[in-house]
């Protein structure tokens, strides 16, 4: 049975999208400060594609102790660990059709309400006890606007370096996995 996500572990996040082909969470280049963001965030082909940029620490936004499980429907933040702190995982600004909000990093947990924030959905598990494990499909859907700021889902080419475009979409799985997410334990 595959280990129950752990708030403090240290994970990538692949993306389901052509079969598991849609890369990894990742921060690639700077966010126009004007926005209050710090990175860019895509996908990429490596988990590592630098030191850190593909690294995510889980954390409750709930105020759950480091090492508590995560069960499905929990609220947490996921914060970036290139450069020792990339910043949290953030909506930020509309993103081009037919997405909603683009996803960037900022300094802070909550840059405004609820942007840094994202409930965890698990689609099923190894048992039915409600826990998230690494390997499950997840959904991960945005806090902004009382719970209106979209589910996290590839779109577009990304930028150099990077495979795809992160951003939210209204739907839970736009198409063909953009979607859904799996977490697995950082190696590094």
């Amino acid at each position: 049975m595959a280990d129950v996500l752990k708030y403090g572990d240290h994970v990538h996040l692949q993306n389901g999208y052509n079969s598991w082909k849609g890369g990894y969470l990742d921060t690639n280049g700077h966010a126009d400060g004007s926005s209050g963001g710090k990175y860019g965030v895509s996908t990429a082909e490596s988990a590592t594609r630098g030191k850190g940029t593909g690294t995510w620490e889980v954390l409750s936004a709930e105020g759950k102790a480091n090492g508590t499980e995560v069960t499905s429907g929990d609220i947490i933040y996921l914060r970036n660990l290139y450069g020792g702190d990339g910043g949290y995982l953030d909506t930020n600004g509309h993103a081009p059709a037919p997405n909603e909000y683009e996803v960037l990093t900022s300094p802070g947990r909550d840059r405004a309400a609820g942007t840094g924030r994202w409930r965890v959905f698990a689609d099923s598990s190894t048992t039915d006890d409600n826990k998230v494990r690494h390997g499950d499909v997840v959904r991960l859907l945005n806090g902004y606007n009382d719970w209106r700021g979209g589910f996290l889902d590839t779109c577009h080419q990304g930028p150099e370096a990077g495979l795809y475009g992160v951003s939210t979409s209204f739907y839970s799985d736009r198409g063909k996995g953009t979607g859904q997410w799996k977490f697995s334990k950082a190696t590094a």
